[in-house]
């Protein structure tokens, strides 16, 4: 399984699928629309090809996201992983990666799509937290949601510690679902995701105390 990571900052996803060893799983190309994107560097020190494609050489999305493409078909790419990846996608480009692109949100999906999750949370008062590892759909932070890690929030949190805390399940988790789509025992079929050939109808949970 030939994976490309898209990035645009300091990529400690990135790192921790690198570190993940993923079997039958390689990545094969980390691609940045920001040059100075550190995810870069950590991708340069374990020998993986990388691309630049700044968004602002483009007039339009649409235009940025068919040179991404073709950067993408010259690796063969077969997954493609958002990570940490700070752009909208078109419509396009989305339906041509359907079932074949994941991307990572720090809540507990379907709540808190979007931006600011920690400090909404904190602001609701919710007792629980995590993220969300999902197929990329046309609607932000939308498409079927395969595993959730989830953490109770503590009084003493601040947007900062839980930022941190959720940062390391998402180091956790999302390895762990690339692995199963490298091992077939993830895979898309008919606009349904399916685990152990049987469909997921709800994300796969994994409770931590950290």
């Amino acid at each position: 399984m030939r994976i490309a990571v898209l990035v645009s900052g300091n990529g400690s996803n990135l790192q921790a699928l690198i570190d993940a060893q993923l079997s039958n799983g390689k990545i094969v190309g980390v691609l940045s629309n920001k040059a100075d994107a550190y995810a870069l560097e950590r991708a340069k020190r374990h020998h993986i090809p990388t691309a630049i494609i700044s968004h602002q050489d483009f007039p339009t999305r649409e235009s940025f996201d068919e040179q991404m493409q073709q950067q993408l078909c010259l690796w063969q790419v077969d997954l493609v992983i958002l990570a940490g990846f700070m752009r909208i996608l078109s419509g396009d480009f989305v339906q041509k990666w359907q079932g074949r692109m994941l991307n990572i949100h720090p809540s507990l999906l379907p709540a808190y799509k979007g931006m600011h999750t920690h400090q909404r949370v904190l602001h609701t008062g919710d007792t629980l937290h995590g993220c969300t590892v999902h197929f990329v759909s046309h609607e932000l932070d939308a498409g079927q949601a395969i595993a959730q890690a989830v953490l109770m929030v503590s009084p003493h949190d601040t947007c900062t510690s839980l930022a941190q805390r959720v940062h390391r399940l998402e180091h956790v988790i999302y390895p762990q679902v690339v692995q199963w789509i490298c091992t077939q025992q993830l895979y898309w079929k008919d606009g349904q995701a399916y685990l152990q050939q049987h469909p997921l109808i709800t994300p796969i949970q994994f409770f931590h105390h950290n």
